[in-house]
């Protein structure tokens, strides 16, 4: 039942789908919220897939049509959480200052110009790859683009525990203080029991499967250095950055993968 609540709990943080029901903020709840972070992913992942496969299926929609749909489906359940993230972080990246002025200005409310030109340069790639995805899909298709949020959410759950705090106050640290390590053991069972799922299916499939978990862990190697090189540690916006960034080159990878195994 706590599991369940961790659940409910993710979906009303970090994303825009309304549940009525309080589920209490203490420390058992938010570690079982961390342990749901990749059930969350898949969850998003099926509504994605399904959502791309009525359009496909069932509606007389061009290609075009069809991606902006879809693309606009990516922003409208996240609500734009971790696109504020990355506003945010973009901002306080491009500043140039050091670590705790780079803090400040996550903390300003107001988006800066680079804020918004990053957020039009992600958001227009990820339109991109969406577009050419649709263009040349296949069956394994759905499977991968479950696949992209499913693994955001792990890279943002190890980034979590794995990285410490650059403050001490706001959504970052409050997960992070209230999850234990021991909270992380259950992620590479959600991926083994994914990967085994989709080696049943077919060779293709799990050749996407597998340069989406490299792409991720390449991602998460590479940005727990940078985090603390630029930031001091992680904070909420950091995390939001980051899921968008492994987000897009998620769907940058299953783009590639498209042409190269499948083309």
């Amino acid at each position: 039942m706590k599991m369940v609540k961790g659940l409910v709990m993710c979906i009303q943080f970090f994303t825009s789908i309304p549940i009525p029901y309080e589920v209490p903020m203490d420390r058992i709840h938010i570690n079982k919220a961390v342990k749901m972070f990749p059930v969350l992913g898949v969850l998003q992942g099926i509504l994605y897939s399904a959502f791309l496969y009525v359009l496909l299926q069932w509606t007389p929609l061009s290609p075009l049509a069809i991606a902006f749909f879809v693309w606009l489906a990516l922003i409208i359940i996240t609500g734009g959480i971790h696109l504020d993230g990355w506003m945010d972080c973009s901002d306080a990246y491009f500043s140039y200052r050091d670590q705790q002025k780079r803090i400040e200005i996550m903390a300003d409310p107001k988006i800066g110009a680079f804020g918004v030109l990053s957020v039009i340069v992600l958001l227009s790639a990820k339109f991109l790859f969406i577009y050419e995805i649709v263009l040349r899909f296949n069956d394994n298709t759905f499977l991968l683009i479950i696949l992209i949020p499913f693994l955001g959410k792990v890279v943002m759950g190890m980034l979590l525990l794995n990285i410490k705090s650059a403050k001490e106050e706001g959504l970052g640290s409050l997960f992070k203080e209230a999850a234990s390590q021991g909270s992380l053991w259950i992620y590479p069972v959600y991926v083994v029991m994914l990967g085994l799922i989709i080696f049943l299916i077919g060779l293709k499939a799990m050749s996407g499967f597998l340069l989406l978990v490299l792409a991720a862990l390449v991602f998460f190697i590479v940005i727990s250095r940078k985090i603390v090189r630029w930031f001091g540690g992680i904070t909420g916006d950091v995390l939001g950055a980051s899921v968008e960034g492994v987000e897009c080159l998620l769907w940058m990878t299953v783009w590639l993968w498209h042409y190269f195994v499948t083309g």
